[in-house]
């Protein structure tokens, strides 16, 4: 399949694919809005390490200098996780950010488009976009819903971002057909927090078992993506009391500074981490480690 001219793949992940070794997307809107600098930048670079121990190959996508890169070096780390005129890039976004080219991070959705397009099936991430709360009045559902409907890649997380309504965007994926697989667990975690109260359909403990899976679903023709669960590791997960009080305020603080659409997450994400001091960044930081570390396992299951 002749590949878009606007589709960069790194020499790395270009051989990796073609020799069948295993490779893991990565998304960069984590570096760009979802944590702060240096942090967002020492993450990214741990994560890629960990793939790599995990007998992977990483790749992190971006809009950069007019393309859509599969797998960027660390220079261009830097430059997503300290220059503030980083766009956020979801399906939307991405045609004017190429044809502008502006920097981008993209997001789970963004991700998923330039992993299909280069041939990689598994993507690690911290946590999926989803239905917001009160989306019954500000109709706030993420993109990355209907791209996982649509786009053929397992998606490994740690549930849904604990600042939406998880029951919800559990009801929205049920429509959409979208499976979602606990890994270890039969709760979806709740991304600070390893569990949320809410069922998962399907429960499966190895990355041999989900492996086996996603060949099934690729072997009958099957569109669209998979949700990977992955709870927090339980030493660096946070109380829920404390995570729901904190969420309750930044979602008083979002509203009460108009802050709406694109913005609310990294918004979000940012309020919590200044009203529970270093715990939120700390378990985010844990969480996407352990995300990749089994995407990495998944992958060369496959």
């Amino acid at each position: 399949m002749t590949r878009s001219p606007y589709l960069w793949v790194a020499p790395s992940v270009d051989e990796a694919l073609a020799a069948g070794r295993p490779v893991v997307a990565l998304e960069s809107t984590i570096i760009s809005h979802g944590m702060p600098h240096p942090h967002n930048v020492e993450t990214a670079l741990r994560v890629e390490a960990d793939i790599l121990e995990a007998g992977a190959v990483p790749a992190t996508v971006a809009v950069l200098d007019g393309m859509l890169r599969i797998g960027i070096g660390h220079d261009d780390i830097e430059r997503l996780g300290s220059d503030r005129t980083v766009v956020k890039v979801s399906r939307r976004d991405l045609g004017v950010a190429i044809a502008g080219r502006l920097p981008g991070g993209t997001t789970v959705a963004a991700t998923m488009i330039g992993a299909a397009m280069a041939g990689i099936e598994v993507f690690a991430t911290g946590g999926i976009g989803g239905v917001h709360r009160g989306a019954a009045e500000t109709f706030d559902i993420s993109a990355d819903l209907q791209e996982l409907a649509r786009t053929n890649v397992a998606v490994v997380c740690a549930g849904v971002k604990s600042i939406l309504d998880i029951g919800r965007t559990l009801e929205y994926l049920e429509t959409q057909g979208v499976p979602v697989i606990g890994y270890r667990t039969s709760e979806m975690p709740a991304f600070y927090a390893a569990a949320s109260g809410f069922p998962v359909a399907h429960r499966l403990d190895s990355a041999a078992d989900i492996a086996a899976v996603l060949e099934v679903r690729r072997e009958m023709g099957l569109v669209g993506g998979v949700v990977i669960a992955n709870p927090i590791p339980s030493e660096h997960a946070m109380d829920p009391d404390v995570m729901e009080r904190a969420i309750a305020g930044a979602l008083d603080d979002a509203a009460a500074h108009g802050v709406i659409g694109k913005d609310t997450t990294p918004y979000l994400l940012g309020r919590m981490a200044e009203l529970t001091g270093a715990d939120s960044l700390t378990a985010n930081i844990a969480l996407v480690r352990s995300n990749a570390r089994l995407a990495a396992g998944i992958a060369a299951a496959g």
